[in-house]
């Protein structure tokens, strides 16, 4: 397991020690080894003060917690992470260029592999025409791409990610999921939070969802989704005098009425094709941004 807790619980106190929030409450949760994990919840809920003591910003006020089989506080581990926080709050005197050389440095890459990556990772995230400008003036979609590329920069085994899509218009959307499905699918483990559950749907398989603190719920999402009492069949080709027909078998069969209705495609499939842009095609290359073993 790439991430194990268990009972983890978390208890801010005031100035003399009083206990004021308890934020998490015995979480008991494992990740899997190149898995797309989905943390939800609402605002209060607990999934930030949950990721950083993953990320090992906040010390357990009780309960283990795991992180590569070690404890989060160990330096070896940090260095495997990439972490996109919720809002990125970015140097605004400097480039995206000097922005990831900086980080880069941070990790003690060698001058010259952390250029190349710099290089990689601006044309990846569709910002070397902007290498150049001071971020200060960037939007808030920009920014975010280049709060994404710093994640990657150590070509980290474990990303998280906070709100990754928070910003980009629907193409960039789109093109974040592909990069965390090609991603995952070269090994990385992705652990993300998001608000946009359409988003969670397209690339998690698993989902824990917290409320107050504790966990309410998890699982495989086709599980958790499933209606067990309604069978759909999807037949193509059918005229309506065909699907009518069907639909009058199947009632005279079961004994009650039985729905009719047409699938629909997603309104971003569907805004992409409308711009001509079937971002989902789009291969991307991840071998740059894997960690070598």
């Amino acid at each position: 397991m790439m991430i194990e807790t268990q009972n983890l619980c978390k208890t801010f106190r005031d100035f003399w020690r009083r206990p004021v929030v308890e934020a998490v409450k015995r979480l008991t949760l494992s990740v899997d080894h190149g898995e797309v994990f989905g943390l939800l919840g609402p605002n209060g809920s607990g999934k930030s003060t949950t990721l950083k003591m993953l990320l090992g910003l906040l010390h357990p006020t009780s309960g283990s917690i795991r992180v590569f089989g070690k404890n989060p506080q160990d330096v070896t581990v940090k260095s495997r992470i990439g972490y996109l926080p919720e809002v990125s709050h970015l140097h605004e005197f400097l480039t995206p260029r000097e922005t990831l050389m900086y980080y880069a440095s941070l990790f003690g890459l060698p001058r010259k592999a952390a250029v190349r990556r710099t290089n990689e990772l601006l044309e990846m995230v569709g910002l070397t025409h902007a290498a150049d400008r001071a971020v200060g003036r960037f939007s808030k979609g920009m920014a975010r791409r280049v709060g994404l590329a710093q994640a990657l920069i150590n070509a980290p085994e474990l990303l998280i990610l906070d709100e990754p899509t928070s910003g980009l218009d629907p193409i960039g959307c789109r093109e974040v999921k592909d990069l965390i499905l090609q991603l995952t699918q070269n090994g990385v483990t992705v652990l993300m939070t998001s608000h946009l559950l359409a988003d969670v749907e397209d690339v998690c398989a698993r989902v824990a969802i917290m409320d107050k603190g504790a966990l309410c719920a998890h699982g495989q999402i086709r599980d958790l989704l499933r209606n067990p009492d309604v069978i759909r069949f999807s037949v193509q080709g059918l005229s309506g005098d065909d699907a009518t027909a069907v639909r009058t078998i199947i009632e005279k069969h079961v004994g009650y009425p039985v729905q009719q209705d047409y699938p629909e495609m997603s309104l971003e499939a569907y805004f992409l094709n409308v711009v001509n842009r079937d971002a989902s095609q789009k291969a991307f290359d991840v071998a740059p941004f894997l960690r070598e073993q």
